[in-house]
């Protein structure tokens, strides 16, 4: 399975290509590959969800800058009791 990092990455090496052809729209990544673009947040998550579960995976719009969550409100999966 990839890190999201891995699927930052995927994106970052595209981005150019992407902003080129699909500005404002919304990018899917998932292990590395470029899943699909989509016109709404909604349509790429719905997409991820159906596909995928709970991650991990990019949805990034593109031409935005990359949003920076703090470490309290990030998504940590927890398997069994603490």
């Amino acid at each position: 399975m990839a890190d999201i990092k891995d699927d930052i990455a995927a994106y970052e090496a595209r981005h150019v290509e992407l902003e080129a052809h699909n500005m404002s729209k919304w990018v899917l990544i998932h292990e590395r590959e470029l899943v699909g673009i989509y016109d709404s947040f909604e349509h790429a998550a719905e997409e991820a969800v159906r596909q995928f579960g709970r991650g991990p995976y990019l949805i990034r719009q593109i031409g935005a800058p990359p949003v920076v969550l703090p470490a309290s409100v990030m998504y940590r999966p927890e398997y069994g009791p603490r």
